[in-house]
């Protein structure tokens, strides 16, 4: 059963940090499974995992010097019994080990090499279990060396917890001539950690297994994560529905301001509002300087209403309009005075607002000026939806300061009062109040023109829809991932929405296999 965490949101998508992950398996222990029970549970699903992927081959088993290298002796045994040829390096002598892993250790009947290059000689598969999540400074030395060895090889390598060297709450490395060695496969235990889904650590990670070791659903009393695996059981059930006595106007109306001369962006982001659910849909064109855009908008759009803004108080008479649910400008808007004045002009609203692409340039010189603006109405909600170089420049201050992703996406949100949407194949969606999300469905055929217009249009519908805006924003950038992959290769931006339907269809499949699972 999934109990929610203190942040409101499903424990079963925690994401923990290496500190989160120690209590919870020192909770796990004061629960009554002991340290040595636990370390063979933390072994046997590697060498299992081992088992079901490959058949028999030399196999090295490379062994640290604390509790990873215990599993890896655990690994080893495991494999051995199964009669496979295995070896096990060690970066310390055996003796030096302690506790657990001096247990496990002791069981190894084999020889136990010095970790080294050398010990690579006639090896096809290679177990990582040399550093775990924790560690805080650069691979170096033997370790460093060997890994590298394997990976120049070619050889097959399996991480225990995170391929050595990767920092687990980060997904980054230190250190710039070695790294953390890219791995087949890796299994961790109990909940995945931030960098096994965060760059470079979720490319360096290969298939990620997570094992049960029996921890229990209790550590979350006192284990209070903040940070998620974006998926499905975070939102679902916030997702808006389908009433049968809904009409158009019940279902929210989205308002798209739209660029000239670049209309493209906008025009995708409107469909997308639309595809997502939005009953209404209505695009604002600038008619100051003639008709020529709101011809072109009106040509291209059928479903999609037009309204034509010649002068500022034209706009002014929009945004009065309450009807009006939810509000998006920045794709193909403009980095001008003019596209500041109108950000600012939503601002005072109290409708949802997204502010994409250009509306985000606007304020790259004044950035205070657009976090005053949001945090002085309280009845304003905002999702800023920035790609790294919006970020970069927006935020420049925050990105001078914090080196990973996730610290700067939290920390933008702080500074912003915003949600705030760090886009890349590792988006993070992070709130004002600590929580974040951390998204790893997307397709690599997203790196396409217009993608982040779609994506911004999927947040605007949503949130038309009242929708609460953190999971607005999650159960867009999921779905906008789904329907990338549904597509397949090929992908141009503007074919995500038509495959909302597919992604649609999906979830309420899940929805159905969830209920049936808590019915029985």
């Amino acid at each position: 059963m999934t109990h929610d965490a203190p942040s409101g949101l499903p424990d079963a998508a925690a994401l923990l940090t290496a500190n989160e992950m120690a209590e919870a398996d020192r909770l796990t222990v004061a629960w009554g499974i002991g340290e040595i029970q636990l370390m063979e549970n933390a072994g046997r699903p590697v060498a299992q995992a081992i088992i079901d992927r490959w058949s028999p081959r030399p196999v090295l088993v490379l062994c640290g010097p604390g509790s990873n290298g215990g599993d890896g002796f655990v690994v080893a045994r495991r494999l051995a019994e199964a009669d496979w040829p295995v070896r096990v390096a060690s970066l310390v002598p055996r003796e030096q080990l302690r506790g657990a892993a001096a247990h496990h250790a002791a069981l190894w009947r084999g020889p136990v090499e010095a970790l080294a290059p050398g010990a690579l000689d006639g090896i096809e598969l290679v177990v990582d279990a040399i550093f775990g999540a924790g560690l805080s400074r650069p691979l170096e030395g033997p370790a460093a060396q060997t890994l590298a060895a394997a990976a120049a090889r070619r050889l097959t390598i399996v991480a225990v917890d995170v391929p050595s060297g990767l920092m687990g709450d980060t997904g980054a490395y230190l250190g710039n001539d070695v790294g953390a060695v890219a791995a087949a496969l890796t299994v961790t235990c109990f909940r995945k950690k931030p960098g096994h889904l965060l760059q470079p650590g979720r490319s360096l990670c290969g298939e990620l297994i997570v094992a049960d070791i029996g921890t229990p659903a209790s550590v979350f009393e006192q284990v209070r994560p903040d940070t998620f695996e974006n998926d499905p059981i975070l939102w679902a059930e916030a997702l808006p529905l389908l009433r049968p006595d809904a009409n158009k106007y019940t279902r929210g109306h989205a308002l798209v301001w739209g660029g000239w001369p670049t209309t493209g962006a906008a025009r995708m982001a409107a469909r997308a509002a639309a595809r997502v659910g939005a009953g209404l849909t209505t695009v604002a064109v600038d008619t100051s300087g003639g008709d020529a855009a709101l011809q072109v908008y009106a040509a291209a759009l059928t479903s999609i209403m037009v309204s034509p803004v010649a002068v500022p108080e034209d706009l002014e008479r929009l945004l009065a309009d309450r009807r009006y649910s939810g509000l998006l400008i920045g794709p193909g808007a403009g980095t001008g005075t003019d596209t500041r004045a109108r950000v600012l002009a939503m601002l005072q609203t109290a409708s949802a607002t997204v502010l994409d692409a250009d509306a985000l340039a606007a304020f790259k010189d004044d950035p205070s000026s657009l976090f005053g603006a949001i945090q002085g109405n309280i009845q304003c909600t905002c999702v800023l939806t920035p790609h790294e170089g919006e970020f970069s420049r927006l935020f420049a201050g925050v990105a001078d300061a914090c080196s990973d992703k996730l610290t700067r996406g939290r920390a933008a949100a702080r500074a912003s009062g915003a949600i705030v949407v760090l886009k890349g194949s590792d988006t993070v969606i992070a709130a004002p109040d600590g929580r974040a999300i951390i998204n790893a469905n997307a397709p690599p055929t997203l790196a396409t023109a217009g993608a982040g217009d779609v994506l911004a249009g999927m947040v605007l519908g949503l949130l038309a829809q009242g929708m609460v805006p953190f999971l607005a924003a999650a159960a867009a950038v999921w779905m906008h991932g789904a329907a990338a992959a549904h597509f397949g290769p090929g992908l141009l931006a503007e074919d995500v929405p038509d495959r909302l339907p597919a992604v649609f269809r999906r979830l309420a499949r899940l929805a159905a296999r969830r209920e049936r699972n808590d019915g029985n």
